[in-house]
């Protein structure tokens, strides 16, 4: 099988010129060392110049959303990452601080002649690059290790929905879908550069975002917990897939979303492991059509689409229809606080809040139904989005990402969707309902499940 890093997948932001220092590896939305195509070119970039690799990952004092919940899933992570990188002989600098400031000065005192960082479609990423870019004058690479068809060459514009974006990326899947190389210790030519062993306290000291949103039990961060929760899910869940993966009750679902969002596993990694698999072909195909497909049009959305953070962003046929039935009389209406406390009428609605802020994560099923009912019981779509946005974000493992971002586009503002049957407050936005989620899986059931975990002892 094919191991070479796709010369498609890596692109200078920069110019090309002679390399006379360490390389750097800026991890940031890759946050292991296995299957990552960045790290696999940082270090036989390394190599081929008989230069030292040094690995460098920048925490920010707070990011858009984030609360101790997902900085604490983080550096458990990092802490995993730190311990392979030692096995190799791989120094790890953990930088704290504004990385457009902090790693200009990196790369001035360590003499650095190149970096290479993680392609991320989302404008506070991008906006730090582009500094470091203007400030630094060493060479810079950026390695899209998270899509297994790289968003540049999947396409070249904000497509319209899967049906438009399918063809194209099957068309590269045969180049992008390959094995990886084992991982082995870049030749640095005898140039070392040490590191000092990761102060990890001083770094949850460091960070400052909200503390009422604790860490969650039933899943354990880093690499190795990834890969066992995808022998889970493919020795239980994937021969259920098909048949069972929108009932929130029947746990045949993968539960890998906060890995990939953390970048503890690699997409092409479980894609690989799931095609290989002896489960029948239609949950196999039904699987990558969401790993593969699904979530890359998220980031061909995000990456071609500035305002894919607010309602700016939709369509003019949704923008109009939700203009249209703005005034719409509500037949229930609350602010953001009763949604976050899961005090509606509904309790199905409840339930599924419940297991956002207790879980940090929610079935991808109900995620749809919790979103379009803020819409239908928000004061006006904007704060339907806001509101939608705000709790996946503080919440949800996964949020902050370009899944849940396109998520709340799709199910408010009919991003990938097509126009539907009108109806108020919906306009020709689509619907669903109560009923519909009843023939779906067994409501009281969920309901009951969230409510014994609402009532644990902390």
């Amino acid at each position: 099988m094919n191991t070479l890093i796709h010369p498609e997948r890596v692109r200078c932001l920069n110019r090309e010129q002679q390399i006379t220092g360490p390389v750097i590896y800026w991890m940031s939305r890759e946050q292991r060392i296995r299957d990552n195509w960045a790290y696999l070119f940082a270090s036989r970039l390394a190599t081929r110049n008989r230069s030292q690799l040094i690995v460098l990952f920048n925490l920010v004092r707070s990011y858009p959303g984030a609360t101790f919940r997902h900085y604490d899933f983080m550096l458990q992570g990092l802490k995993t990452v730190e311990k392979q990188l030692r096995s190799l002989n791989i120094p790890l600098f953990v930088l704290a601080g504004d990385p457009a400031e902090t790693i200009p000065h990196f790369i001035d005192e360590y003499r650095a002649g190149a970096i290479v960082s993680d392609f991320s479609p989302l404008k506070i990423s991008r906006t730090w690059k582009k500094k470091l870019v203007q400030n630094t004058p060493v060479l810079h690479y950026e390695v899209d290790a998270r899509n297994i068809v790289p968003s540049w060459i999947a396409s070249d514009k904000e497509e319209y929905s899967a049906r438009t974006i399918r063809p194209k990326i099957n068309s590269r899947l045969d180049a992008f879908l390959t094995g990886f190389p084992e991982i082995e210790p870049p030749d640095s030519g005898g140039n070392v550069v040490s590191a000092p062993t990761v102060d990890w306290q001083r770094l949850y000291a460091f960070i400052n975002v909200k503390s009422d949103v604790k860490p969650v039990s039933w899943i354990v961060p880093g690499e190795d917990a990834a890969m066992q929760q995808l022998a889970e899910f493919i020795k239980n869940g994937l021969t259920r897939y098909a048949a069972e993966r929108n009932d929130p009750t029947a746990n045949a679902v993968s539960h890998l979303s906060p890995y990939l969002h953390f970048g503890q596993i690699s997409a092409q990694h479980v894609a690989l492991a799931v095609k290989k698999s002896n489960a029948p072909l239609e949950c196999i195909d039904a699987f990558l059509e969401e790993l593969i497909v699904r979530r890359e049009l998220a980031e061909n959305y995000c990456f071609y689409n500035s305002r894919y953070d607010s309602l700016d962003g939709i369509q003019p046929w949704a923008k109009k229809t939700l203009e249209e039935h703005r005034h719409d009389k509500r037949q229930y209406l609350y602010d953001t606080d009763i949604f976050e406390e899961g005090k509606t009428h509904d309790p199905l609605w409840n339930a599924a809040q419940s297991e956002l802020r207790n879980r940090g994560k929610m079935h991808g099923y109900l995620r749809m139904y919790w979103a379009k009912k803020i819409l239908e019981w928000a004061p006006h779509p904007e704060a339907a989005f806001e509101t939608a946005l705000y709790l996946n974000d503080k919440y949800s493992l996964d949020g902050r990402d370009p899944n849940g971002f396109t998520g709340i586009a799709w199910s408010i503002g009919g991003v990938h969707d097509r126009p539907w049957f009108e109806r108020p407050v919906f306009g020709k936005i689509r619907y669903m309902n109560y009923n519909g989620c009843k023939r779906k899986f067994n409501v009281d059931n969920y309901i009951t499940l969230q409510g014994t975990i609402c009532t644990r002892p902390q």
